[in-house]
């Protein structure tokens, strides 16, 4: 579900967003930076002139996509204009431009006291505004707003005496995609070009322990990691599996789905699909 009319709660300003003067005034706006869902663009264009590399993306405003990947990305009051879903797909487009090592900064209102749709009073149209509360650590609060600061899952420091390797990535996995609650990384032993991973955060052995929340979570992911291995590899199906146990094959003890692409020829016959996980019953005999 989409909020069509998000863009109407952008603003005209003549001086900076606070959450853009107080991370300049931290010296936190590093490197090549993003402003994404910049709206009419007045932050871009001051610290363009205060001599900052940045440029601006907003779907509605500036909507020629980004290029490139960023050292620094700003998203200011962004997300609580959006649906869950959009919201999830914001997280997603942001973890995957920004540079491995860089830092993304969402700023989030806190004045809002009721979630829903109400009219607009300058447009007459039905606009979004919710609480958003993200996973990442806060950097900054006061009654009106919160800053959170994000990088990527496996950029992180975790805690020590973790074991699990999905619980603590290393720098050395590929990070696809990475949303609230869910990552995705490239299989260390593919299968074939463009095998992934679409792992939960949470660490939870049996997929059948995961919540409904987090099964949805995790298949909103699966799509979207489809759409981009579509594209960049051109496959020709795919095959989605599940380890469940030992005696399933499961190897990690932290639910994981495999995203297989699949090519012409990659096999001599692909009749059976998953039902090859028992060789002799592959065939539909």
């Amino acid at each position: 579900m989409k909020n069509k009319f998000s863009h109407l709660t952008a603003k005209e300003r003549e001086k900076l967003s606070y959450p853009a003067r107080l991370l300049l005034d931290k010296t936190l706006l590093r490197g090549k930076i993003l402003d994404f869902g910049c709206g009419f663009g007045k932050d871009v264009e001051i610290l363009q002139s205060k001599g900052l590399d940045i440029q601006g993306y907003d779907r509605h405003y500036f909507p020629t996509y980004p290029q490139g990947k960023f050292d620094t990305i700003i998203c200011f009051y962004v997300l609580n204009v959006l649906m869950l879903e959009e919201q999830t797909k914001v997280l997603l487009e942001i973890s995957q431009i920004l540079k491995p090592g860089g830092i993304a900064y969402f700023a989030v209102r806190r004045d809002v006291k009721k979630s829903g749709f109400r009219n607009h009073k300058i447009h007459q149209k039905p606009t979004y505004q919710c609480n958003v509360i993200l996973p990442f650590q806060s950097v900054f609060r006061n009654e009106n707003c919160e800053i959170y600061e994000y990088q990527h899952i496996n950029h992180l420091i975790h805690e020590d005496g973790q074991s699990c390797i999905f619980c603590n990535p290393s720098k050395d996995m590929e990070l696809i995609a990475e949303s609230a609650s869910v990552y995705a990384i490239y299989d260390k032993y593919p299968v074939g070009n463009g095998h992934a991973l679409i792992i939960p955060k949470r660490h939870v052995e049996n997929f059948f322990d995961l919540s409904l929340k987090e099964h949805a979570a995790l298949f909103f992911v699966l799509n979207h990691i489809k759409t981009q291995l579509q594209n960049l590899f051109n496959p020709d199906g795919f095959n989605v599996g599940i380890n469940i146990g030992e005696k399933a094959g499961q190897t990690i003890p932290h639910v994981h789905i495999h995203l297989i692409p699949r090519y012409a020829g990659d096999i001599d016959d692909p009749e059976g699909g998953v039902r090859g996980v028992i060789p002799q019953r592959r065939k539909y005999k």
